[in-house]
């Protein structure tokens, strides 16, 4: 009896042993190469990386709270700084833009969750998929609202709702945060996010897109005036 409980305990801890191995091993190290706006940053290699389950205001945009995300992320993880990338099987593993969706981690932080704390992001769950951190990011970013921290505070107005995409620009008047711009009404293009882009004809260069102080601006659709040359998801940059 004695000996077959014993290969029981062996048995568990080799399980353990193994089940810890395979949570670390898909985590990957790699070193920050730049940041773009306040969920998404490159890496060596090349790496384009999406931060998983987050929505921060998109720069080149007129939304509120643009720079001050951006500025958010760089001091969580500064360009030349180790983190490590860790996907979650429960979500996809890339965009359409051909970006990897992770949760990133430096040290013990996890960048995501640090970024909704602090205000500067908001979950979005696509598709409504739930990844496991969801409801620890549902409950951070409860406590910011509350709290009125980061956007909550600066972009009054601005909705939680995880099943959407963060929109502040609203709020943005007066706040000095994202383009210059029209926002919204009915002759602006569905394939542009952030800015009123006109539908064609006219066929729009970036040039006109510069005069119209749209630049960069966001594509999220057909793109009919051929703005995103390299097809990573903005024109005119």
């Amino acid at each position: 009896m004695r000996r077959a409980i014993s290969w029981i305990l062996i048995g568990l801890t080799l399980l353990s042993m193994l089940a810890g191995h395979g949570a670390s091993a898909s985590a990957v190290s790699e070193v920050v190469t730049a940041i773009g706006d306040g969920d998404s940053l490159s890496a060596a290699g090349g790496k384009r990386v999406r931060l998983v389950q987050i929505d921060a205001p998109e720069l080149g945009s007129a939304e509120c709270y643009a720079r001050e995300a951006r500025a958010t992320l760089l001091r969580l993880v500064p360009v030349g700084s180790t983190i490590a990338l860790d996907a979650d099987p429960r979500l996809d593993q890339s965009d359409r833009y051909g970006r990897l969706l992770r949760y990133v981690r430096r040290g013990t932080m996890n960048v995501n969750v640090a970024l909704v704390r602090a205000g500067a992001a908001a979950p979005y769950f696509y598709d409504g998929d739930r990844g496991r951190h969801a409801d620890r990011l549902l409950a951070e970013a409860k406590r910011a609202k509350a709290s009125k921290r980061g956007l909550w505070g600066a972009c009054p107005g601005t909705v939680l709702d995880p099943q959407r995409l963060l929109d502040t620009r609203s709020a943005n008047a007066g706040t000095g945060s994202g383009a210059v711009g029209v926002v919204g009404g009915s002759g602006c293009d569905p394939s542009y996010a952030g800015a009123c882009i006109p539908p064609p004809p006219p066929d729009l260069d970036c040039d006109n897109i510069r005069a119209l102080g749209a630049a960069p601006v966001r594509v999220v659709g057909s793109d009919p005036h051929r703005l995103d040359g390299d097809d990573d998801g903005w024109g005119c940059e």
